[in-house]
C-alpha cells in the first residue's frame, strides 16, 4: 500500500496506516510462487489473516473517503457497502485459490517431468 500526501494522513504514521489497511482486507499481502508446486505446496499462500476491521472504519481515517462522507453521506454510505462486498467476495475467491491446484499431471509421474 503506498498513501500520498493526499490521502490526508499523516505519512509518518504510514507503517500502521497500512496495517489497518491490510487488516481490513482493502490490501491483502499474499505471495505467489510457482516454484512451491515442485514441493507439493500450492503456489498461492495468503500472509494476511481474514479481515477483522471494515472498510469504513480504515477509510474516514484518510480525507479523500471522509470529505465525500461528509459532502454526500448518501453516497458514501452506499459506496462504502460497495467496496465492503467487494472486499469481502475478494477475500472469499483467495480463499478459495489458495488451494486450488494449477498444475495438470495428465499421468505423467513427477520423475519423468524433471
Amino acid at each position: 500500500y503506498s498513501p500520498c500526501i493526499a490521502h490526508g494522513y499523516d505519512l509518518g504514521d504510514m507503517a500502521s496506516h497500512a496495517k489497518m489497511a491490510m487488516e481490513t482486507g482493502y490490501w491483502p499481502l499474499y505471495r505467489f510462487d510457482p516454484g512451491r508446486e515442485h514441493h507439493g505446496d500450492h503456489a498461492l499462500h495468503l500472509d494476511s489473516r481474514k479481515p477483522t476491521r471494515t472498510f469504513s472504519e480504515f477509510a474516514m481515517t484518510e480525507a479523500r473517503f471522509s470529505m465525500l462522507a461528509r459532502t454526500n453521506p448518501t453516497v458514501a454510505d452506499e459506496l462504502m457497502t460497495l467496496a465492503q462486498q467487494d472486499i469481502d467476495d475478494r477475500w472469499h475467491l483467495y480463499e478459495q485459490m489458495v488451494n486450488v491446484e494449477r498444475t495438470a499431471r495428465f499421468g505423467i509421474l513427477d520423475e519423468e517431468v524433471d
